[in-house]
């Protein structure tokens, strides 16, 4: 399935980061029983290559990447780890150059019209538009869905479990949540059952608009 066809059909990317591997083991393992497939793991969590790594065996149904990719070493890193989409939250040739090379989906993060243009011209395998709700949320992303209707868009910083699916009637082609998933108060009780259920309820919410 191609890059953008899995997004379409998934719609939504559970963004983990975290400061111990173990716990982003559990995490993930988490969402993936509530039913997300797509899973980013930033790379200043915890190892985040080896976590990269051993999800990719632990979680075969699921699709493992990385984010917050900043320099050409963390790309290719994050490559040979087996990621296998890269996500980064600013826009850099280089970083998509590396990424396109090695035909692993790259994800440029963009904020303004012009911003986004150039990423997607660059070679982005669709844009992250980040920080989403600082600029008006879902109506901000309306106003971009015609003028950019070719780009698909993905949204982050600021989406919720209340208003993922605003962003896909908006034009979004998926969204990535992070903190909304994880409840500090769950993580401190190991309370990896309320992480399923609220990855539950997600994919719930967003189920009228996925697959394709």
């Amino acid at each position: 399935m191609s890059w953008l066809s899995l997004l379409q059909t998934e719609r939504a990317i559970a963004v983990i980061r975290t400061r111990d591997l173990a716990l982003g083991r559990h995490l993930a393992k988490a969402v993936a029983a509530g039913g997300l497939r797509l899973i980013e793991i930033t790379w200043n969590s915890d190892r985040p290559a080896q976590l990269i790594s051993t999800l990719r065996q632990e979680l075969p149904d699921c699709v493992i990447g990385a984010g917050t990719l900043l320099e050409p070493a963390q790309v290719r890193e994050a490559i040979a780890a087996g990621a296998e989409f890269l996500f980064s939250p600013h826009t850099n040739p280089t970083l998509i150059r590396i990424a396109v090379d090695h035909e692993v989906p790259m994800v440029a993060g963009a904020l303004t019209p012009t911003e986004i243009v150039t990423a997607w011209q660059a070679g982005s395998s669709g844009v992250k538009v980040f920080p989403i709700q600082t600029v008006g949320g879902a109506r901000y992303l309306r106003n971009l869905r015609d003028p950019l209707a070719g780009i698909p868009l993905i949204p982050t910083g600021g989406v919720t479990l209340e208003n993922a699916a605003e962003f896909l009637a908006a034009g979004a082609i998926a969204v990535g949540l992070s903190g909304q998933l994880f409840p500090p108060a769950a993580i401190a009780a190991s309370d990896w059952e309320q992480v399923s259920d609220r990855t539950k309820a997600l994919m719930q919410a967003l189920e009228p608009f996925r697959h394709g």
